[in-house]
């Protein structure tokens, strides 16, 4: 009897990054991520943070030769990374400190299955927060 392999979350999510120092940061006022640890490889410096609320883990990586461009969904590759929320009221909210920490940000849209509140990092890398409607039966 075969079973199919499967897989039960997220790990955690490595993004690339020009400056370092200055993502972890960001991300760690904006976020609210804790800095673990930083790490010197020989062709990159890695700093990893994690969400204490979720356990999620982002390691920021520079590596070196970085070409200076700015992250594009439109390339190959990552599109966005969406985070959820347990409320649309928690949009409202984070769209308020978005604002207030001077984080270019969308307003809160809806869809058809839930909104979305559009942001993006130092680097340009698009992420989003995202409340999914509840199922109706």
């Amino acid at each position: 009897m075969t079973t199919e392999p499967e897989f039960s979350g997220i790990s955690h999510l490595d993004l690339s990054v020009a400056d370092v120092e200055a993502s972890a940061a960001w991300y760690e006022q904006v976020l609210g991520l804790r800095r673990v640890r930083r790490v010197e490889f020989p062709e990159r410096i890695m700093i990893v943070l994690v969400h204490s609320g979720t356990g999620l883990v982002i390691g920021l990586n520079e590596h070196q030769g970085h070409p200076g461009e700015l992250f594009d969904e439109r390339r190959s590759g990552l599109d966005h990374v969406g985070f959820t929320v347990e409320s649309r009221d928690e949009l409202e909210v984070w769209q308020g400190r978005l604002a207030a920490l001077a984080v270019v940000h969308s307003p809160v849209t809806d869809a058809e299955r839930g909104a979305a509140l559009v942001f993006r990092d130092p680097d340009n890398i698009q992420l989003e927060f995202w409340w999914s409607k509840p199922r109706t039966q």
